[in-house]
């Protein structure tokens, strides 16, 4: 038997302080990982990972210098390790987000690795350069340790579901810019080309997608919440049933998303059996509408 969810409560209001230090932490390494990894079909080399301590870059080949940048949210330290063992960590508590950058690029350069990003925060309400940004500085290691949990139990059941379609799939990863994790199948049809966008938002929806995903809340969303989206849109998709009861469809700028929150899935009798759920009627919903083959892409266990 697969054990149970033991999600942890994530009220926004308790930690957004925390929450926004963080987001920019990650927006600054998840730039190194753009600027250094190989360039990936949709735009997949950009992407952060939950790892068994925190989230991690993966390895990335870079000049002949394989290295990785990992946070621990265990111990609450920052490390960059190279391929031949080298290494160089420091502690996140108590840092504004000058101060985490300046490490970072410190132990970069301390591990012989050049790198220059553009220091800018990417789609947040403020622009303050990281290397002047003394506003965000609060890290509550223990808010931050529940939020880990919360997406290192989500992952595993998006890991698992994931493994029930035989097509195209991206990994489970999450992505920087907008701090959400993530999960998305193909169709394999090409999509009609995107009018607008930038060159990222075309690549990424050249083809037929259906996005699963889960955010902690943000300005918007005031809540931690689950969601899904067909992409292109297919005509009736907001008619189609979703699970649990308290799941939606909810107009997100002119196309719908599914959407159940984080406390209707925590709180349910079986977590992991009602994501499970949504995760699934929102695919049915999508995959029905636009015409997917289902049943070419079920894997039969």
């Amino acid at each position: 038997m697969r054990p149970a969810l033991d999600l942890p409560p994530l009220p926004l209001e308790e930690w957004e302080d925390t929450k926004e230090t963080l987001h920019l932490f990650l927006q600054i390494v998840g730039k190194i990982r753009l600027k250094t990894h190989p360039k990936l079909n949709h735009w997949w080399h950009v992407t952060l990972y939950p790892s068994s301590r925190g989230v991690t870059t993966r390895r990335i080949p870079f000049g002949g210098v394989d290295f990785e940048i990992a946070f621990d949210f265990i111990t609450h330290t920052l490390t960059v390790t190279r391929c031949d063992g080298d290494e160089r960590s420091f502690a996140l508590g108590g840092l504004s987000v000058a101060d985490f950058y300046a490490k970072v690029i410190g132990a970069l350069e301390a591990l012989g690795i050049d790198v220059s990003i553009h220091a800018i925060p990417y789609d947040r309400p403020y622009k303050t350069p990281f290397a002047q940004d003394t506003d965000h500085k609060t890290y509550d290691g223990d808010k931050v340790h529940a939020y880990w949990r919360a997406l290192s139990q989500i992952a595993t059941v998006f890991e698992e579901f994931r493994g029930r379609f035989l097509g195209k799939s991206t990994p489970v990863h999450l992505f920087w810019h907008s701090f959400d994790l993530a999960l998305t199948r193909f169709s394999g049809k090409k999509a009609p080309p995107m009018e607008g966008g930038t060159q990222a938002d075309k690549e990424a929806y050249s083809h037929e997608v259906i996005s699963f995903g889960w955010w902690a809340g943000d300005d918007q969303v005031r809540e931690a919440a689950f969601y899904s989206y067909t992409a292109p849109e297919p005509a009736g998709i907001e008619t189609q049933p979703l699970e649990p009861s308290e799941a939606v469809w909810n107009d997100a700028g002119g196309s719908r998303m599914a959407f159940v929150t984080y406390e209707a899935v925590r709180q349910s009798a079986d977590p992991r059996a009602i994501l499970l759920a949504f995760l699934e009627s929102a695919y049915q919903a999508g995959a029905t509408k636009a015409g997917w083959p289902v049943e070419d892409f079920t894997h039969q266990v």
